[in-house]
């Protein structure tokens, strides 16, 4: 069985710390070994490697977000990247084709699929591994995994059973998404499941809807007419469509840590980084990224997360409200996770000439750089405040150390490489300081070093 785990969407419901590109699953705030923080990919990825699941596993995501996966899981995670965000169903059919045509899957291969932010115990990926079997023996064209509820929560959708039973799984008679209390207790009274997003096809499933559909099953044929394919959901433009779809339950602790209620519910500590709560508070926790304290008096059951991006500080029942706030923010995030280390946007500023001004505090991992790119619509000047490191530009190597400042005019190809962790600071100015005005050349410093000899 393949495991494909899914991580392609962006989300503002923990804003100020997710956004655009650091979505929820990114946020490292909860507990793992050593007293060190964890996010949520972190956190479900060692319980795959536990359950020897990991080389067989693949993450599909979007652009944004590969940097940020690599960064959390190392280089050596399988990941399918889409050209463009287009919901779910183009996600799961890419990943399919990729399994298909890259891999070499057979199309018998059981392909489970899960979100990959879950909050469960070890011992759910032991459930998910029988989805495999309850396929085969369904003869289904899907399986789902469903959690037993525990109280008739509105905020989950349900899968809803036949009244006939089989020994070892459920034939699912409809779905029912987001119902009212009175109707979600009524729905437990016959066996529904809560709707956890996991579920599992024979690959030929998905390869054949996609001959049906007229899309190709070559796996860079079909990243050509991404563009193309419907942007709808797999639920809409797949689960509503199956003829045989069962399910089975899982019985195990499982939460969504979607909003900030339920995400503080599951840390361990009620500070997270510079900040004081006073005795008398009751159920109240700080999450703050910012470089000076927060004090917190006299608020019970509150939230104050504070980062680059903003600040929020909510009642916990409101919390869930935050995203339909944070849309009217249409700024560029203001601190990313890249594969070599992070940067924070430390100021902006556009002028009524047009001109830009951008300045950034850019952290470098020992022994990452980053890649040799150029730039036409901006000039940069770095000021190196930590560490020591190779810079190149227009294919001539220097060492460069604390103190140092480098200048990048506009068109000069350039990269730089930490010998020690570094941080500098950076200063953009330009007509246009967008990503979209970064040329990659090459990636890897053994490909920026043969390419400098080149063209010595």
């Amino acid at each position: 069985m393949k495991l494909v785990l899914l991580s392609g969407g962006s989300g503002k419901r923990l804003w100020p710390l997710s956004n655009d590109s650091r979505s929820k699953q990114f946020l490292k705030v909860l507990s793992g070994s050593n007293d060190q923080k964890v996010s949520m990919v972190q956190r479900v990825w060692g319980q795959i490697e536990k359950n020897n699941l990991s080389n067989s596993s693949i993450i599909a995501t979007s652009r944004s977000q590969v940097d940020m996966i690599t960064s959390q899981l190392g280089l050596d995670v399988t990941i399918v990247t889409e050209p463009e965000r287009r919901d779910t169903f183009p996600a799961i059919a890419l990943a399919a084709v990729y399994l298909y045509s890259v891999q070499g899957c057979s199309l018998n291969e059981v392909v489970a699929m899960l979100p990959v932010d879950p909050y469960v115990e070890d011992h759910f990926f032991e459930r998910v591994k029988d989805l495999e079997a309850t396929l085969i023996e369904s003869n289904g064209d899907l399986a789902l995994m469903g959690v037993k509820p525990t109280y008739p929560s509105e905020k989950y959708g349900y899968i809803v059973p036949e009244e006939k039973e089989s020994k070892n799984f459920l034939r699912v008679d409809y779905f029912k998404e987001k119902p009212n209390e009175m109707t979600a207790s009524s729905l437990i009274e016959k066996n529904a499941l809560w709707n956890c997003g996991v579920f599992a096809f024979k690959l030929e499933f998905i390869i054949n809807l996609l001959k049906e559909k007229g899309l190709p099953i070559n796996y860079e044929d079909l990243l050509k007419l991404y563009s193309l394919l419907p942007k709808k959901s797999f639920d809409y433009e797949v689960v509503e469509k199956a003829h045989q779809i069962v399910a089975i339950p899982y019985e195990g602790y499982w939460k969504d840590l979607g909003t900030w209620n339920t995400l503080t519910d599951e840390i361990s500590s009620k500070i997270i980084g510079k900040g004081v709560i006073s005795d008398d508070i009751d159920n109240s926790h700080i999450v703050n990224e910012l470089d000076i304290p927060i004090t917190l008096l006299g608020i019970n059951n509150a939230v104050v997360a504070a980062s680059p991006d903003g600040i929020l500080v909510t009642d916990k029942e409101s919390s869930p409200k935050v995203k339909s706030y944070s849309n009217k923010f249409n700024g560029r995030p203001m601190y990313e996770e890249r594969r070599w280390g992070w940067y924070r946007v430390l100021e902006y500023t556009k002028y009524s000439e047009g001109n830009e001004v951008l300045t950034k505090r850019i952290g470098i991992n020992s022994g990452n750089n980053l890649s040799y790119q150029v730039h036409y619509k901006r000039s940069e000047v770095w000021t190196i405040v930590k560490g020591e490191g190779v810079f190149v530009i227009n294919d001539q190597l220097k060492h460069v150390r604390a103190g140092d400042v480098v200048q990048i005019p506009l068109s000069s190809r350039h990269a730089l490489k930490a010998t020690t962790d570094m941080e500098i600071i950076e200063v953009q100015t330009g007509s246009e300081l967008i990503e979209e005005d970064i040329y990659r050349i090459v990636l890897t410093w053994e490909e920026i070093e043969n390419y400098c000899k080149v063209y010595e």
